[in-house]
């Protein structure tokens, strides 16, 4: 097939994509417009709550597994099977409770000031009932799941899988025809693309609608895909390893870790974790070749009998919250596997990448600044495709 016989059918695909696309993305793209400033929002919402400030200048904040024992003597029915490490200065520690019996948890996020020990605050993660406390969970729900939980999740899953094709679909319409014949005179194929990259000023309304959208899809483009394609990882993982494993390697510490038995015998306890966590670390340091900047978190995994200690490296590309992280069996302290960001393999590296780039969570306020202004510009494109379709449809019931 030609690609004067394939366009039609591309325009038909774009055009049927787009609109059922159309309201997902709007919702997406205003959400993730206001989560690129989550943490900023929810400090500036409920101060009281997420900040925490030293009450002297030289205070240290209190050691974190202390504090993971004062928050499980208050929720003796939950498990607190995470302890975070570190938290960013000036700001409270979140600690994560898990249910351990039948009955249901009123919360399952306590915020805790690292300073005194004291509780701040807690929350039921995106119960908008609770009010402003849990005012940014509930949008990043409707970012990625339409706030219909499993369902949602996979709507949008799958749409995002439709937007990934769509990106190379849109780009491709783009692309000037193939000239028949070459004559002397005719321009090179570079210079008759030029004009889907601009815009015409004094062509009408119509024509700058349809020049933003063609325009802005070419020029964001690369961003696009970056949020498209990181979104069938965070929502249909099994459908974006199905796609890269196979075509990059990958570190296999998540199958290592899930295949793991439990070990006999008493399990180390937090303390004793955490040290040889900090060991396990500092010899992967020293044999990958890689500096520490910063301790995360220490995980407990009941159910395999597995602790993680995750910490922030330069292999990380995140600002905050590494995810250089190394598995240990609970009982025997010994090593099961490790995971690095980056460096380690291509596929993992390609992941980080686009998980951070889409969660603005490197390059600071600027970048954050810039992922804000991507979510209206996806909206717009969006909005943009819709008048399009819909100008083209009445021009033809004219003609009918």
């Amino acid at each position: 097939m030609s690609s004067l016989q394939m366009r039609p059918a591309l325009a038909a695909l774009h055009r049927y994509a787009g609109l059922l696309m159309a309201g997902f993305l709007i919702v997406a793209g205003v959400t993730g417009s206001a989560l690129a400033w989550k943490d900023e929002l929810e400090a500036a919402l409920l101060p009281a709550v997420f900040r925490a400030a030293p009450p002297t200048p030289r205070a240290a904040p209190l050691d974190a597994l202390l504090l993971r024992e004062s928050v499980a003597a208050r929720f003796p029915q939950a498990q607190v099977s995470y302890a975070p490490l570190s938290a960013p200065p000036g700001h409270s520690m979140v600690f994560y409770l898990r249910q351990s019996g039948d009955a249901p948890l009123a919360s399952d996020e306590v915020f805790v000031d690292p300073y005194t020990g004291a509780l701040l605050g807690q929350r039921k993660w995106g119960e908008i009932g609770q009010g402003a406390i849990n005012l940014l969970p509930f949008i990043e729900r409707l970012h990625y799941a339409l706030a219909l939980g499993d369902t949602g999740l996979l709507i949008f899953g799958l749409i995002a899988i439709v937007w990934t094709i769509d990106c190379f679909v849109g780009a491709a319409l783009t692309f000037p025809a193939r000239l028949k014949k070459r004559s002397p005179g005719s321009k090179p194929w570079l210079m008759r693309w030029r004009p889907s990259w601009l815009l015409r000023r004094h062509g009408g309304t119509y024509k700058l609608v349809f020049d933003l959208h063609r325009a802005g899809g070419l020029w964001l483009w690369a961003m696009l895909l970056v949020f498209a394609w990181s979104g069938v990882a965070f929502n249909l993982y099994g459908a974006y390893a199905a796609v890269m494993h196979p075509l990059f390697p990958h570190q296999p510490a998540e199958e290592v870790v899930a295949r793991h038995t439990p070990s006999p015998g008493p399990r180390l306890d937090w303390p004793a974790a955490r040290a040889q966590g900090r060991s396990l670390m500092a010899q992967l340091a020293r044999s990958g070749h890689f500096a520490i900047l910063e301790e995360n978190a220490l995980a407990y995994e009941r159910a395999l009998g597995v602790y993680s200690y995750s910490v922030r490296s330069s292999r990380d590309v995140r600002e905050h919250k590494g995810l250089t992280t190394v598995f240990f069996d609970a009982a025997s302290g010994r090593q099961l596997a490790a995971w690095l960001p980056t460096g380690a393999a291509s596929g993992d590296t390609i992941r980080s990448w686009i998980s951070a780039l889409h969660m603005a969570s490197m390059w600071g306020w600027p970048f954050k600044l810039f992922i804000c202004a991507m979510g209206v510009l996806v909206a717009g494109l969006s909005v943009t495709g819709v008048l399009i379709w819909r100008r083209k449809r009445q021009g033809k019931a004219k003609i009918h």
